[in-house]
């Protein structure tokens, strides 16, 4: 089974930076997406931004032109640099991974992280 590690989360000011990664370890032949979500306290789980294989990527309006996502397939490894971080992007962050394949198997799954919490302080 393929495990997925957060960190970078921490308390910061508003206006400044934090930068997540999330690392997938295990017997990985390929993932298809990478993408990171959150969850503010007492609202659904929302998507920040994704990438695929290729590269390719997406964001929430939200964060758009404040957010970067990149990825390393080489290390299996996505991360997240969020810039200019205001009061309400408060929430814990979750990394996912879409369409993981094992060498030993050609059937594909999702996974989740455990989460990380950033909190911006005004």
């Amino acid at each position: 089974q393929v495990h997925l590690v957060e960190s970078g989360g921490g308390l910061v000011q508003a206006g400044g930076s934090l930068r997540l990664s999330c690392a997938a370890s295990g017997s990985i032949f390929r993932i298809d997406a990478m993408g990171w979500y959150r969850q503010a306290p007492r609202k659904q789980r929302e998507v920040v931004a994704a990438i695929s294989s290729g590269g390719s990527t997406d964001y929430a309006d939200s964060v758009k032109g404040r957010f970067t996502i990149s990825r390393d397939n080489a290390k299996n490894t996505v991360y997240l640099e969020m810039n200019s971080l205001k009061p309400e992007d408060t929430a814990v962050y979750y990394c996912k991974a879409a369409g993981i394949r094992e060498y030993s198997s050609p059937y594909k799954y999702d996974r989740w992280g455990q989460g990380t919490q950033v909190t911006v302080s005004s």
